[in-house]
């Protein structure tokens, strides 16, 4: 029996229920009033917890947050300083379209911004007194032009063993040759480029303006390394295949790695058993021309680009996750991607696919997906060839239990509307006993969508439960205003949906 699944709002009823609720799991206060003689005294009981307790309590705030306790008590005054998550994260997404906004400010107002974000790094770094960090995270728009602050910075992780490190910068352009380079002296690479004369001036002369206290980064003559390192992001970052090999064979315990808007890296490859690595996520990395994953562990991995890459998978018995999806519509997004896969299919757990623009072929033949229990599809909303594509997939996935449609628009104006002669008759589902759940995204009420919902209703018996949301969620992240104009298509789409499915 499927059921329309709604957030509901806490009724007048619950809601002094839950106040009560509260009230019984309310935790003991952090101070107590204590009687001595005819006066009470209060008592601050967090204060005498051990200073590695009370470390890792501020560990969960905000920088800022954790800064603020310094004015509470001399206890509290030097132990922010100690804080094992140093997460730099000065971009507020909740405004709106931050690249875009950022980038109508004046070049002048942009590079106070900039130094002034530069400025607390320093100040924080040069406070902290901790002999570890778990996490060290700087986001914002900073490119090659501050080198010598970032490259400090990644000297100070390394040095207290780092287990997170995420440099995720931001630029006004999706693309841009101003990106920063990871130094890759710092791992004991010599580098043979030496950059242009220009490049040269530039960086010595930014040098001069963010002078800090942290030591040089090449004055310690000695790789430090990432022994401690699990977890690495990287966007707008700019390195090599020799340097991620580097990294990969020399990170003992690096698990996950991640590379978005990656310049200078062409072929990247992920080989070899000493590898500790399990989750690999490649984004819209313009210069990558090849991808090599063989003899390793690796248990996921996430590829998003503009066209489809060269890709090569061999000898990788436990990977169970893939998710593949191109900006650029192709018609063998479908084909090409089960060619490249066709030596884990069997094994597949999760799978994504972007098959917007996919040609429908009715002789074409789906290898099987034994162990598939979650399927994500992306596809044009107003297409007919999607709900041909979908029950081929249900067909080759028998234990196949949740189902996530993405709708996308991209697709609609140009798919042509095949007929029921060219295509066939649409396969039931019905024999099927194991999909419980279909999310579907982007809903719009076109014919194709209302049609696919339907057909999913009446012959899949096992469903329990289909979700309905019109906003596309994948293509409008935080951070990015969405248009009037698609607003008001989510609220009709909405209306929609509630009073005619």
């Amino acid at each position: 029996m499927c059921s329309w699944t709604r957030r509901a709002h806490m009724s007048e009823m619950e809601e002094p229920r839950a106040q009560n609720n509260l009230r019984k799991k309310r935790v003991r206060p952090t101070f107590q009033f204590v009687q001595i003689k005819d006066e009470c005294i209060l008592v601050d009981r967090i204060s005498e917890f051990p200073d590695e307790i009370l470390i890792n309590i501020l560990s969960l705030l905000t920088l800022k947050e954790a800064a603020c306790t310094s004015i509470l008590s001399r206890r509290w005054q030097y132990l922010w300083a100690s804080t094992m998550t140093l997460n730099f994260d000065d971009v507020n997404f909740e405004v709106g379209s931050t690249s875009r906004r950022f980038g109508e400010l004046k070049r002048e107002s942009r590079d106070q911004q900039r130094f002034r974000y530069i400025d607390w790094v320093n100040r924080v770094l040069e406070q902290h007194s901790g002999q570890n960090i778990e996490r060290f995270r700087a986001h914002f728009f900073l490119d090659y032009r501050f080198k010598s602050s970032i490259d400090k910075w990644i000297q100070f992780a390394m040095e207290r063993r780092v287990q997170i490190l995420e440099l995720e910068f931001l630029t006004e352009k999706s693309f841009s040759d101003e990106d920063y380079t990871f130094p890759q002296k710092l791992l004991g690479i010599i580098s043979t480029e030496k950059g242009s004369a220009l490049e040269q001036f530039l960086y010595s002369a930014w040098d001069n303006l963010l002078q800090s206290d942290i030591p040089s980064l090449y004055s310690c003559g000695y790789s430090i390394g990432f022994k401690s390192l699990k977890v690495l992001r990287l966007q707008h970052v700019r390195g090599t295949e020799e340097f991620i090999e580097y990294l990969l064979s020399n990170s003992p315990v690096l698990e996950r790695l991640s590379l978005n808007a990656a310049r200078g890296l062409v072929n990247l490859r992920v080989v070899g058993q000493s590898i500790a690595l399990k989750h690999l996520v490649i984004k819209h990395c313009p210069d990558l021309n090849s991808i090599e994953i063989c003899d390793t562990n690796i248990v996921s991995f996430i590829y998003c680009a503009y066209d489809m890459t060269n890709l090569l998978l061999r000898n990788v018995p436990s990977l169970v996750e893939v998710s593949i999806s191109k900006e650029r519509c192709r018609i063998d997004s479908i084909r090409r991607p089960f060619t490249q896969l066709s030596c884990c299919l069997s094994q597949l757990e999760f799978l994504e696919l972007d098959i917007t623009g996919a040609d429908y072929n009715h002789n074409g033949v789906f290898p099987r997906l034994e162990n598939l229990k979650h399927l994500e599809l992306v596809v044009a909303s107003d297409y007919d060839q999607a709900l041909h594509h979908l029950t081929y997939f249900l067909k080759v996935s028998p234990y196949l239990q949740r189902l996530v449609l993405k709708l996308d628009m991209r697709l609609a104006a140009q798919a042509r509307i095949m007929s029921r002669h060219e295509t066939g008759e649409i396969e039931k589902a019905a024999k099927y006993h194991y999909l419980k759940v279909v999310e579907m995204a982007g809903y719009r009420p076109c014919a194709c969508v209302v049609e696919l919902v339907m057909h999913l209703i009446e012959n899949v018996d096992a469903l329990e439960k289909i979700m309905i949301d019109p906003v596309r969620t994948w293509c409008w992240p935080n951070g990015i205003d969405r248009p009037i104009e698609e607003v008001e298509e989510e609220v009709q789409a909405r209306t929609h949906a509630m009073e005619h499915l």
